[in-house]
């Protein structure tokens, strides 16, 4: 409970000294200005400005990793302080430009597809090319006009890339505030979008921050989460997230959370979708971001049969792809198990049954073993009652 009462309050940056004073006495009001208008040129919809101390948001993550609520995300204590001290990842930083993109797409409704056990959903955010390599292009680029208008400055862009607390630094930078669950939100854009940072040794003024959350008493994203993943308003217990257990976790996925994913098969966006704010989202306007194929609302057999060739090369240049073939067939084996007693399905999961992967072979089995004990149910409830009687049996 600690964590979500630090997570209540946005602190405020004490002032900086910036080693490099050769832009110093520019216009501030101006530069900010050009910036932005840079930044929205390249296709960004919002920028912000703040410093390197993070305030509270270091106890937090510290608070957070002793809890173990990680899983096995090691990295996210593998750089120390780095992660939430700006200035100690990149020396000579004083100032970083947080940039956000819509990423939200024309697609198949979310819920609707949610609902038919015979499709797959995929999480909004990678129905389209992989927005790394776009976003990191288009901060490099503002970056360098940066550079070249003011004839000095160090720059550095990251995109996932690092170890950044982005959504910190966007808070710090005005964008939004971080919400109860632990998402971004901006109150015009709501939270589908992407965020980027550029840490820079030019002293810019700062944006002012978020120093309200305006979630109030809703509590829709708490009470929507299909595994119950947070523990609290402002905390999250990644090892019970659809997210993490789809796309970073590696290994076998716990038994007592399989039949709750549903036909979840890369990531989550349940408490996204029934947020209040996002009704001020609006679509995007990045061709990358367009649903490629149909995975928008796939058909899980067919995904299932896809070889490994087959995944490489129809999901090239996709988010889903890091993942790799052997995670894909487990988190489709467990929508597969939880989809419809139907032939296809059937016939897909045996098919599968001896497969080289020990892992894949493992949610298989559990997938097969859920439709037999759906069978046997069946099969009782026959016995049980003679349909040529009034009375049971």
């Amino acid at each position: 409970m600690g964590g979500s009462v630090v997570m209540r309050e946005v602190y405020l940056a004490p002032p900086l000294i910036c080693h490099n004073v050769s832009v110093n006495t520019a216009d501030d009001k101006e530069i900010i200005a050009t910036i932005r208008s840079w930044a929205s040129e390249l296709g960004f919809q919002d920028i912000g400005f703040t410093g390197v101390d993070l305030g509270a948001h270091e106890g937090y993550l510290k608070k957070w990793l002793d809890a173990g609520y990680e899983g096995t995300m090691s990295w996210m204590a593998r750089h120390g302080t780095k992660r939430s001290r700006p200035h100690e990842l990149v020396p000579g930083t004083c100032t970083v430009i947080s940039c956000r993109m819509d990423y939200l797409p024309e697609a198949a409704d979310s819920w609707q597809v949610i609902a038919s056990s015979e499709r797959g959903f995929i999480s909004r955010y990678a129905l389209g090319r992989d927005y790394h390599k776009l976003i990191r292009s288009r901060l490099a680029k503002l970056a360098e006009r940066i550079r070249t208008e003011l004839a000095s400055g160090e720059f550095r862009a990251f995109v996932d890339s690092a170890p950044v607390l982005e959504r910190a630094i966007a808070e710090q930078a005005g964008m939004g505030w971080i919400a109860k669950n632990t998402m971004l939100i901006n109150e015009s854009a709501g939270s589908w979008f992407f965020l980027g940072e550029i840490y820079t040794d030019i002293p810019l003024v700062h944006s002012e921050p978020k120093r309200e959350k305006h979630c109030g008493t809703c509590t829709a994203c708490l009470d929507t989460c299909p595994t119950g993943a947070f523990v609290a308003p402002f905390v999250l217990d990644a090892r019970r997230c659809i997210s993490y257990l789809t796309i970073e976790h590696k290994g076998s996925i716990d038994p007592a959370l399989r039949a709750k994913m549903g036909n979840r098969i890369y990531g989550c966006d349940d408490c996204q979708l029934v947020c209040p704010w996002n009704k001020f989202a609006s679509l995007s306007k990045e061709p990358d971001f367009e649903p490629r194929g149909d995975l928008a609302n796939p058909d899980l057999v067919s995904l299932f049969m896809w070889t490994e060739e087959e995944f490489e090369q129809r999901l090239q240049g996709s988010p889903i792809r890091r993942i790799g073939h052997e995670r894909w067939l487990r988190n489709i084996a467990i929508a597969l198990g939880n989809a419809d007693s139907t032939s296809s399905v059937i016939s897909a999961l045996k098919s599968r049954e001896n497969d080289p992967s020990e892992l894949v072979r493992e949610h298989v089995d559990w997938a097969l073993t859920q439709h037999a004990a759906r069978d046997d149910s069946l099969q009782n409830i026959a016995v049980y009652f003679d349909p040529t009687s009034d009375q049971p049996q």
